[in-house]
């Protein structure tokens, strides 16, 4: 579906929207300028203007920091194709100059090896993120070319395509290796689809099919270059990057958690489009490692800091998780193909958890501060004191040395409208309920959405024929019931529909009229959920949620001392205004917590404790911490059972 089709006017993401317009995407380009005082410099732009010759310095920052003005500029095509923005689009259009001033002849750029030297360029593929930076420009250009219509930056990055589909492949004279950082398959399949050059399809296959082949090229690179490798007699070895054997032999996921679903999201594309059942067979096995062992309530992944990794199933602690903004985010990216690939609610309910908590968690409310690292439990003290859980944040930061993470989260935010629904065939599909109008491709229809999610469970559909058409055409409108959702009703027109959904999706077909309605109603309870007995750190707890939310207890409602607070099994659930974001709903509760009255003397002693105190328990939805201040935080809460609230 066009980028520009759904046309977001919805409370709720609209906001957002507006947030990162005005506020997250010019901060973010003081910081890619290094104009933020007390942040960490980001040298990104001056790294492009040096490589282009219009200043002189030293390459400065991570071998990977192009990404950063990459994702910015992806992000501003979007928000450009959502509002028009004339100063943004100048400065963006600057900006694009210099990096068509960078790039080398042979169409090659990256500021790295331009600046430090081109006959060093491609030798160090596992770690100097080369493909990986490719990668991101890539999805820029294209995304600024739907966004405004102007090719420059496209003109670029097909150059840049070409240059590396020129050196890489399985003909003889050409490198036959993979990137260390996986993103340039999923873009390589992107600029298949914007222009039509089969070519850069066929790149990104081969980069999967050649992926952990015998011998492996990392393995002879490291030999020939002398690159020492850093994860040579780790747990990881070169499953780090996941590239310790062939994709289609990967059972479980492992290593850096980015790299991974980024190279799944890649896989899924090209399964997908080149009908290729083992690849695909391959993709829906990680799947489900990933969403029923190896994924938080949150919608986090990647449990360890080490690596920023996958450890092993069901190993999902909630005090030293890593929980990278980026990792969540790419969950969503494969979400969202894995529907592409099948229109089955598993896939919308994995998107739709990790967008409303594991990725705009990674930002504050007004869009200058970010998570790296998304905690379940998180305590000051713990921080600053603890070695191991140094990495959990308990603030958001102004901006980092590694800030993959805010402009990622920008290009996510400006996109949703890519995530909303999706076109099969006669059918257009829902997969989120947001507020505003997406053009159809059926002739002379457009539908608007008028819905109260994320707060409410009302959501109408309105069938609006172009004026004078008369036409009635034929089409399938498919509506996703959220698995959070336990009743539902539908009607079109006042009339209840008596069909059962299908995999997760209601499908409604009929020849349409000018005004018709569709009307869903999905219950939202209050929900405890508990997690797998093989998830020891959440035994004899229970997480808190409504609709597609997941609820947090915070020390500024609740005081310190998280920890020791239980939900009685039988406490009632009040819904109440929230005071940090326009419709929030927040939570009451009747609950408890236990005293250390009388432990001052003694660590340890043979009686248990017994001395409870009743506690007005206040949640609120958990993208929302830490926006008040520093504090502890908790999404597992120990339950006890009615008796024991009766002591």
């Amino acid at each position: 579906m066009d980028m520009k089709a759904y046309l977001i006017d919805d409370r709720f993401w609209k906001n957002k929207m507006e947030v990162v317009r005005t506020k997250m995407i010019p901060y973010q380009w003081k910081a890619l300028n290094d104009l933020v005082e007390d942040a960490a410099p980001s040298h990104c732009v001056k790294n492009f203007r040096i490589a282009a010759g219009m200043e002189k310095g030293d390459f400065q920052g991570c071998v990977f920091q192009d990404s950063d003005l990459a994702k910015w500029l992806e992000a501003v095509g979007y928000t450009l194709a959502w509002k028009k923005d004339r100063e943004l689009e100048q400065m963006a259009d600057e900006v694009i100059a210099v990096i068509e001033k960078a790039q080398q002849p042979d169409g090659y750029l990256d500021t790295y090896y331009i600046i430090n030297g081109l006959e060093k360029r491609w030798t160090n593929l596992r770690d100097n993120h080369e493909l990986y930076c490719a990668g991101h420009m890539i999805e820029a250009g294209i995304a600024y070319y739907l966004g405004t219509g102007k090719h420059t930056l496209l003109d670029v990055v097909k150059r840049l395509a070409d240059c590396i589909d020129r050196t890489f492949g399985p003909e003889e004279g050409k490198i036959h290796a993979y990137p260390g950082h996986e993103i340039i398959e999923m873009a390589l399949v992107r600029l298949y689809e914007a222009t039509g050059e089969i070519r850069y399809l066929h790149l990104a296959k081969y980069f999967i099919d050649e992926r952990g082949k015998e011998p492996l090229y990392f393995r002879e690179e490291g030999e020939k270059y002398e690159n020492p490798f850093y994860w040579e007699n780790s747990l990881f070895q070169y499953q780090y990057y996941q590239a310790g054997k062939p994709v289609r032999e990967q059972k479980t996921a492992e290593g850096h958690a980015v790299r991974a679903v980024y190279l799944y999201s890649g896989m899924t594309d090209v399964a997908r489009i080149m009908e290729d059942d083992s690849l695909m067979e391959a993709v829906e096995t990680l799947w489900d490692d990933v969403t029923k062992r190896q994924m938080y309530i949150t919608g986090a992944i990647g449990s360890s800091e080490y690596g920023e990794s996958f450890t092993f199933d069901y190993d999902l602690p909630n005090d030293t998780v890593y929980g990278e903004t980026c990792a969540s985010i790419g969950l969503v990216f494969w979400a969202k193909r894995m529907l592409e690939k099948e229109l089955s609610g598993q896939y919308a309910d994995v998107m739709e958890r990790a967008l409303y908590n594991g990725c705009i968690s990674g930002m504050s409310i007004d869009g200058t501060r970010f998570f790296y690292v998304n905690p379940l439990e998180a305590d000051p003290e713990a921080s600053r004191k603890d070695q191991r859980r140094k990495h959990v944040e308990t603030s958001r930061w102004r901006w980092y040395d590694c800030a993959c993470c805010p402009p990622n989260l920008a290009r996510l935010i400006m996109s949703i409208g890519n995530y909303v629904c999706s076109v099969r065939e006669d059918a257009i599909a829902f997969h989120l309920y947001v507020g505003g109008r997406v053009q159809t491709p059926f002739t002379d229809t457009q539908i608007r959405v008028e819905s109260q999610m994320p707060w409410g469970g009302t959501t109408k559909l309105i069938i609006e024929k172009a004026k004078n058409s008369h036409y009635l055409e034929k089409f399938t409108v498919a509506l996703r019931i959220p698995g959070w959702c336990r009743k539902w009703k539908a009607e079109v027109n006042g009339e209840e529909v008596t069909d059962l959904p299908r995999n997760g999706y209601l499908y409604l077909e009929r020849k349409w009229k000018d005004q018709d309605e569709i009307r869903l109603e999905c219950s939202m309870q209050v929900e405890r959920n508990y997690a797998s007995p093989m998830v020891k750190y959440d035994i004899g707890k229970t997480a808190v949620s409504r609709g597609p939310f997941i609820y947090c207890l915070e020390e500024a409602d609740n005081g310190k001392g998280l920890t020791r607070i239980s939900l009685p099994s039988d406490s009632l659930f009040e819904m109440t205004e929230g005071n940090l974001e326009t419709g929030e709903l927040d939570l009451k509760a009747e609950g408890m917590q236990m005293l250390a009255e009388g432990w001052e003397a003694c660590l340890y002693r043979t009686k248990r404790p017994t001395k409870y105190e009743k506690k007005h328990l206040r949640f609120i939805p958990y993208y929302l911490w830490n926006n008040r201040g520093e504090g502890e935080m908790t999404v597992w809460v120990q339950e006890t059972a009615c008796d024991r609230a009766k002591e």
